[in-house]
């Protein structure tokens, strides 16, 4: 039977997370059997070194937590996460360009942060609370 530890991704994004916290996190993504760990992208490598030979995949965030980032700047972050080892990005979209309906910018913005991750995983976090 597929466990549905395998559908979540552990996640640690607090601003003073520390290195023994990332390691921990990681510990326990492969005891329970996770699907990833989702860490702020300086962990990228501590967490692809801790999690080598795992089935824990290696997720961090870009535009977190606001969305309000050039695409340039988004574009940037992802290719340097998957140089470091990310197999997943989480982006954030421009919350303001979608307020303002202009969802050809939010297509842009997506388009081009897949484009940049090559053959890594992207997932879209739009913050609902926040419209």
């Amino acid at each position: 039977m597929n466990s549905p530890a395998k559908h979540i991704d552990h996640t640690l994004l607090k601003a003073d997370a520390t290195s023994a916290d990332i390691a921990t996190l990681c510990e326990e993504a492969v005891e329970y059997g996770f699907a990833s760990v989702c860490i702020s992208s300086c962990y990228v490598p501590q967490a692809r070194r801790l999690l080598y030979g795992s089935e824990v995949a290696v997720c961090t965030v870009v535009g977190f937590p606001l969305g309000s980032q050039t695409t340039d700047t988004k574009v940037f972050e992802t290719r340097q996460a998957v140089a470091s080892g990310a197999a997943e990005i989480d982006m954030v979209i421009n919350l303001g360009a979608a307020r303002d309906g202009d969802f050809v910018a939010v297509l842009e913005d997506v388009r081009r942060v897949v484009a940049a991750a090559k053959n890594a995983t992207v997932k879209v976090i739009i913050e609902c609370c926040l419209f």
